[in-house]
């Protein structure tokens, strides 16, 4: 996926680091993803379930909580109130770029983040919420933090080890943490929730979703992430979770981007990767792309993989077709087929050299078919193989071939073809 650097001005005088996940083809909505408590937005989750929800056709924007990873400001000093700010700060920023009808992602703690900070944005930047591992009372995090933190309400600041790493924190780091009535916040959402949570999790427990989906209000769904740790180290449980956020998520986004159907034939437009483009038929949608090495994201097949992929199904297509009008034993039938651009590697090609020599440029499909079925005999072999040649889209490809094109009179126009 295209990612893109971005800084995120806020009031307080510092940026927000963040880094902006693209999908390749159309946008369909925008998201924003705030991590767990001192993580960043380099983790493993941030990452992975950023970067499947744009595979999925949702902007998404990760970004580095004050004083965390790139973000400037004082971690020490910031506390719960300071993330909501955050969010606040990077909704703003992203309405900006895709408009209202924001996903709100929040992972752990940036779960409480993103419930606490909904009701405190104006009325339609947000369409939906998924929380992933969050605790019901923000409290909870206090647990995590290794150090005397009566000391720290004794003295005004002190060190602690929060995930391994040393912070300097003040007395109002943990006031601010302590202070807010997640629950009461979550009873007065009026946005779709879905409550995210393994029963395995053993950093936040799984009570925790059955507080929260209990404070909520309807439209309220829970998936289980069972097996899954609480980090979601593992990508297969980040890039399930992210998945099934993303579907949920486009019951209530405003897919304002998303091509719309044609009422026959095929539509295209470009994306927001290099190469990568939206492909929609009257039923179906899919991305087609260009590979690394040639500056693509490989998100999707080349324009030559669905060439050769029209001819390949075609031809399949015929060929059972056939075997079953002739009610011939054909069980499989494989097509491998490859392009080149220079016809002078194949035997037959003698013919044409003449016309290559002369500055012709002839191309080449090579189509291989494999058939399988107990029964089938060589004449039925030589039959089926004659068919293969019949397909319609060989036809087409081998024929007089003409293409038309005109220039649309306006944006959108393209979905019409005359």
């Amino acid at each position: 996926m295209p990612t893109e650097n971005v800084s995120i001005p806020t009031s307080r005088g510092y940026q927000l680091a963040g880094s902006l996940e693209l999908p390749v083809g159309a946008v369909r909505g925008a998201a924003v993803y705030a991590h767990c408590f001192t993580c960043t937005k380099q983790s493993r989750a941030a990452v992975e379930i950023a970067r499947e929800l744009a595979r999925e056709g949702i902007a998404t924007l990760r970004f580095d909580f004050t004083g965390l990873g790139g973000s400037g400001g004082d971690f020490g000093q910031a506390g719960f109130a300071s993330d909501i700010e955050d969010l606040v700060e990077s909704v703003r920023f992203l309405c900006g770029r895709y408009g209202n009808g924001l996903l709100l992602v929040g992972h752990s703690l940036g779960g409480a983040a993103v419930l606490a900070a909904a009701g405190m944005m104006s009325p339609g930047r947000i369409a939906a919420i998924a929380t992933i591992g969050a605790p019901a009372e923000i409290p909870h995090v206090l647990g995590s933090i290794k150090g005397d933190l009566s000391a720290i309400e004794r003295d005004g600041e002190g060190e602690v080890v929060i995930g391994g790493q040393r912070y300097n924190i003040s007395r109002e780091f943990l006031q601010k943490t302590a202070e807010i009535d997640l629950l009461g916040e979550v009873g007065k959402l009026h946005v779709p929730l879905l409550i995210c949570h393994s029963p395995t999790d053993e950093t936040v427990s799984v009570e925790n979703a059955a507080k929260l989906f209990g404070a909520a209000k309807h439209p309220k769904s829970f998936l289980s992430l069972a097996g899954a740790d609480h980090l979601l180290l593992d990508p297969h449980d980040a890039d399930f979770a992210a998945g099934m956020i993303a579907q949920w998520a486009g019951r209530y986004l405003p897919m304002s981007g998303t091509v719309a159907a044609p009422a026959e034939g095929v539509v295209v437009a470009s994306g927001e990767g290099r190469f990568g483009t939206e492909v929609r038929t009257t039923s179906h949608t899919f991305v087609a792309d260009e590979p690394t090495n040639v500056g693509g994201n490989n998100a999707g097949p080349t324009p030559y993989d669905l060439l050769l992929s029209a001819l390949g199904t075609c031809t399949a297509m015929t060929i059972k077709m056939y075997a079953e009008r002739k009610n011939w034993p054909l069980d499989h039938v494989g097509v491998a087929l490859r392009h080149e651009r220079d016809h002078r590697n194949h035997p037959v090609a003698g013919d044409h050299f003449e016309a290559m020599d002369a500055g012709a440029r002839i191309e080449a499909l090579y189509r291989r078919i494999t058939l399988s079925g107990d029964g089938l005999t060589s004449e039925h072999r030589e039959g089926l193989l004659s068919v293969a040649d019949k397909c319609p889209v060989h036809r087409t490809l081998t024929g007089e071939l003409h293409i038309h094109t005109e220039l649309a009179s306006g944006i959108g126009d393209e979905t019409d073809p005359q």
